[in-house]
């Protein structure tokens, strides 16, 4: 994804450039080669029914949606938001063959116009790099674009202790994440999707526990 570094200059979600063409490379080696084992994991999770509406928020290079698509009818249909030129010029690229897979142009921290459209939202490590206000406001976005108990699906860090992280594991987070990443990690996740609206928790831990699919539904 994807935020706009003028609004947040803290963050470092949004990719461009090199780190933007070799993004699904990145990531693969900074998670010691698991991440593709996870993500398609963390998606069987989603149990995705062939005509789900699905929202992927900071839906970057499309590998993503490619995963979601393949348990899609032509009657789903998957709506991507990103913001970084570069991703959204690779996104199109792998999904052109897919009508039903959309990309828009879009911030998902400022309104957004689904009301109760979707059957589930996919957000994957996109949540933690904002400021903990921001992220108030994609929650209420999300629990307003989904169908009452629709579901969500957060793919991100799970919450830990920093001080007792593996020194292996702990210099390369503090090297390239944000300063948002920091409370994030301390955070209450299901405390705060409770008081958004959420319920019936569910989790998948990934990369030693360090990495959680939260999942919820929304309340009627």
């Amino acid at each position: 994804m994807k935020n706009n570094q003028s609004s947040y200059p803290d963050s470092r979600i949004e990719v461009r450039g090199l780190g933007a063409k070799f993004y699904d490379t990145i990531l693969n080696i900074s998670s010691l080669g698991t991440y593709s084992i996870f993500i398609r994991k963390a998606i069987n999770k989603m149990q995705i029914q062939p005509r789900d509406k699905i929202l992927d928020l900071g839906a970057g290079s499309g590998r993503n949606a490619l995963l979601m698509n393949k348990r899609l009818a032509k009657e789903g249909e998957i709506v991507a938001l990103e913001i970084s030129e570069e991703m959204i010029k690779q996104f199109r690229k792998k999904t052109r063959e897919h009508e039903h897979i959309k990309i828009f142009n879009k911030r998902i921290d400022e309104p957004l116009d689904y009301d109760e459209k979707f059957d589930k939202v996919f957000i994957s490590f996109v949540l933690h790099g904002f400021p903990h206000a921001v992220r108030q406001k994609i929650i209420k976005n999300i629990f307003n674009a989904l169908k009452p108990r629709g579901s969500l699906f957060l793919l991100d860090y799970n919450e830990f202790n920093l001080d007792r992280m593996p020194l292996i594991f702990k210099y390369p987070f503090k090297i390239i994440e944000c300063i948002y990443a920091f409370d994030f990690i301390r955070k209450d996740w299901k405390k705060i999707l409770e008081e958004n609206g959420f319920k019936n928790f569910t989790e998948q831990l990934f990369f030693l526990d360090y990495v959680r699919l939260l999942s919820a539904k929304k309340c009627s």
